[in-house]
């Protein structure tokens, strides 16, 4: 693969941070790190990043709000966004994927989950 696959990782816990960007590189990719959704779009606007996992659930600029604002101000290759959460009903998923998320991946992640998300990135 000649291309860089670049992921960023936003939570507002260090943990959760730390097994999703570490599952990531053993997928290899390289991956930063951002505590906020502002922290986010920050990175986004100097980094071309393919993947985003994205908590929902922080203080601050929500998931959603981020999700929002990473997508209007979406450059080419358009980004990947998934929801990064513990809400696992249908009707929350439903409603992500309807917000503009791409897909959602559950906490607690799995490496096997992570990797099939990923797959065609």
């Amino acid at each position: 693969m000649t291309e860089q696959r670049n992921a960023l990782v936003v939570d507002d816990h260090p943990t959760n941070r730390l097994l999703a960007s570490a599952l990531l590189k053993k997928l290899g990719w390289m991956v930063m790190e951002a505590e906020s959704g502002s922290a986010a779009l920050t990175l986004a606007a100097k980094h071309p990043f393919r993947l985003v996992l994205l908590d929902i659930s922080m203080p601050g600029l929500s998931g959603e709000d981020t999700c929002a604002r990473l997508r209007a101000a979406e450059a080419n290759p358009p980004l990947h966004i998934v929801a990064y959460t513990a809400h696992a009903f249908p009707e929350d998923r439903e409603r992500l994927l309807a917000e503009g998320f791409d897909d959602v991946l559950v906490k607690p992640i799995s490496r096997q989950r992570l990797e099939e998300l990923t797959a065609n990135l």
